[in-house]
């Protein structure tokens, strides 16, 4: 083959040119990403391709980042706009993001002041970063939030300070838009917001330490209205002063609001009066009460007064309202039988004691759906409810409240029980005894039997426990808590789309759940074992002690073994009650000086209850751990494994897979698999001098090949 000409050189140059050229324009309409993680992190989950491409009209995301934060901060915001990148090539035009300057580079710009006005109003404020300079730490200002409107809805991120969680953070909102949009729109009636605030507070305000109190009416309406304009108009705002104590009673009394009172004082030239400050939010027969002021007792300082934050005021509200109209898919919780309350415990909280409320775990079920709580004494489970959660119970159930639960699984309401096989009660000696610990029978545990399922009575111990550092004064070092299992991957079921990615969970007083084979229906009901506690697990059963001194393994390894901890039955149930008559409901106690109504003497009129005997496709879940929805086992954001496996199980009890999928992407909590020691011997090996040895002989493959070419050269030109 003969030399190229100049003429030839530069057709070839101009060939690779265009090909380079037509490969480039290609790229930029034929785009392609692998994601090579285990979990897809860094591709969009079904749930989040679906809830942009429903949009039907425009949605804006304005991101207000400041620019050249150091890592792992940098690392975010590129994060953030690869993401928001994958979510408008699968919206098409209905979804917009717009990154906005707000960074002080040089002379502050004008420019750059209105950015942060803007994201100001939009209420992202800046956040404290640490950055590492000139060796030494110091912290910094930057803004890392957005905000989403589509129409004249508003949902903000004011923090975005990590990528954990900020796919399921932004899908939520948009589907939570999406679904606001729609309730609002079937709205005919108004939600009523009445502000009852009295202006004679005025006068005893600064001796309450509350001297901003008279600006709080004009705050308050100044939110309702803000809020109005977000809302469609949806919210009818009046201020009401009641100054009769009479009607101030009545109005305290009916709305549950806190009523003041208090005497003269002459010298500060104060009459005595009366007072009430609470937001009312009514629509149709519902009503929600927010008080305006709080009393809160101190122990040593006494009784000191707080008045609301405006700014918390307007989430409050829009969470009541979003809740009124119905955004979110309807759950019940069973709030009565002695379960814990779903909240805080605000009585406890006043008298100084530990409460009985399960706050983080209310903030991670209200994020994602619409709670009723119903008590089976005086209520019944309502038609059409898509799950109930019944949490520790330890107040029997009467026959009729069983037939209600029995009922409603019948036609098609999932359950959920967190149980307990314990009810612990304090030491009867008083300080330095031990609690004592009685078994549970509510007659709920005859119930799961018969649907082929029950919790032993005991609570499962295992060597793979939490360690707990013991202070120097008690010779450190750490002390094994074995009540409290560390369940790892070997212990958890990853193949139900629901529990893909949940590497680790911690439990705490877990007691055995077990299958019973007997009344089990295997063709038609499905059985998930979900945990299991390791190899090295035994039982405690009589004579409770959970001091972590008195408790010690097993010697002989015969004695340990694995225990169930949860399992999710699906298919379709029988009724407990087939067969059976229907049981009577208790009457209402009558109150005193009340006769019998003339329905009442109706003796000859009958109705018969019709027992529902097979149900329908429907799911139970059960955990002998009800420790784990306890603050102490939880946190509020939903980031740690715990929070991401119950909201998970709630999900698909309500059909939400999709959504669980997409939560459990990222894990907080990922550990090491177990390997043996002479596993990790000889890794160590193969890093230590493996490695090394293999380059050094791939250098020696190359050499022997070069000269082997060599060689093969020479021969043909000898």
């Amino acid at each position: 083959m003969g030399k190229l000409t100049h003429k030839e050189h530069y057709i070839k140059f101009i060939l690779y040119l265009a090909v380079i050229v037509l490969v480039n324009v290609a790229g930029l309409t034929l785009f392609f990403r692998a994601d090579l993680t285990e979990s897809r992190m860094y591709s969009l989950s079904q749930a989040s391709k679906q809830a942009v491409a429903t949009l039907s009209e425009p949605l804006n995301i304005k991101v207000f980042f400041s620019k050249n934060l150091p890592a792992p901060h940098n690392n975010t915001e590129r994060y953030l706009k690869d993401l928001l990148t994958e979510y408008s090539a699968r919206a098409g035009k209905y979804f917009n993001f717009t990154f906005y300057n707000v960074s002080q580079e040089g002379d502050i710009t004008a420019e750059a002041d209105r950015n942060r006005e803007m994201a100001r109003d939009y209420g992202i404020q800046p956040v404290q970063i640490r950055v590492m300079e000139n060796d030494a730490l110091t912290f910094k200002e930057a803004y890392m939030g957005l905000v989403i409107l589509h129409g004249d809805l508003i949902e903000k991120i004011p923090a975005i300070t990590s990528t954990n969680g900020l796919e399921y953070q932004l899908t939520t909102a948009i589907r939570k838009m999406n679904n606001k949009v729609s309730a609002l729109l079937r709205q005919t009636d108004k939600i009523r917001v009445t502000m009852y605030l009295s202006s004679k507070l005025n006068d005893i305000a600064p001796l309450i330490g509350l001297s901003d109190l008279p600006g709080l009416a004009g705050q308050v309406k100044k939110t309702v209205a803000d809020l109005n304009r977000k809302n469609l108009k949806i919210l009818d705002f009046q201020h009401k002063d009641p100054a009769d104590k009479a009607e101030l009673e009545a109005i305290a009394k009916r709305h549950d609001l806190m009523a003041m009172s208090w005497p003269a004082i002459p010298d500060k030239n104060i009459e005595a009066g009366v007072g009430i400050a609470g937001l009312v939010i009514e629509y149709k027969e519902e009503s929600t009460a927010l008080p305006l002021i709080s009393a809160i007792e101190l122990p040593i300082i006494g009784t000191t007064y707080q008045m609301a934050d405006p700014l918390l005021l307007e989430e409050e509200v829009s969470a009541v309202m979003e809740k009124m109209i119905g955004i979110n898919k309807d759950i019940g919780y069973l709030s009565d039988h002695g379960t814990p309350i779903l909240g805080p415990d605000r009585m406890a909280m006043m008298q100084g004691r530990q409460g009985n409320g399960l706050t983080a775990f209310s903030q991670l079920l209200n994020a994602r759906y619409n709670v009723k709580q119903i008590g089976l004494k005086s209520d019944t489970i309502p038609k059409g409810l898509n799950c109930l959660i019944i949490t520790k119970p330890t107040e029997p159930f009467t026959d009729w409240e069983l037939f209600q639960i029995d009922q409603a699984l019948m036609n098609g309401t999932n359950i959920a029980v967190f149980a307990d096989a314990f009810k612990e009660q304090a030491p009867p000696g008083g300080m330095g005894m031990p609690p004592t610990f009685s078994p549970i029978d509510t007659g709920l545990e005859k119930l799961l039997a018969h649907y082929g399922v029950k919790i032993d009575p005991a609570y499962v111990l295992d060597k793979n426990a939490y360690k707990h550092q013991l202070p120097q004064s008690q010779g450190g070092g750490e002390q094994t808590i074995y009540f409290a299992p560390m369940l790892k991957d070997t212990s958890i079921n990853n193949d139900p789309a629901f529990m893909k990615n949940i590497k680790g969970l911690v439990a705490m007083q877990a007691s055995p759940v077990a299958l019973v084979e007997d009344s089990l229906n295997k063709e038609k009901v499905k059985t998930t074992r979900l945990i299991w506690s390791s190899d090295e697990s035994w039982l405690m059963k009589d004579n409770i002690n959970l001091n972590p001194m008195f408790i010690t393994p097993p010697a002989a390894q015969e004695d340990l073994s694995s225990f169930d901890m949860a399992y999710m039955l699906e298919g379709e149930f029988t009724s407990y009650f087939k067969g059976k008559p229907v049981p009577e409901k208790p009457a209402p106690e009558k109150e005193e000086g009340t006769t019998d109504t003339p329905q009442a003497a109706l003796t000859d009129v009958k109705a018969e209850n019709r027992v529902v005997e097979s149900s329908v496709p429907v799911k139970i879940f059960v955990l002998g751990c009800a420790q784990m929805l306890h603050d102490n086992m939880l946190d509020a954001e939903g980031r740690t494994t715990n929070a991401t496996f119950l909201l998970n199980v709630v999900d698909h009890l309500n059909g939400e897979d999709a959504v669980a999928a997409m939560r459990s992407k990222q894990q907080t909590l990922n550990p090491l698999a177990e390997t043996t020691e002479l596993t990790k011997t000889l890794i160590k090996t193969l890093n230590i001098a493996g490695l090394p040895v293999i380059v050094v002989l791939f250098g020696f493959g190359v050499w022997f090949l070069r000269n082997q070419k060599k060689k093969k050269i020479a021969q043909m030109y000898s």
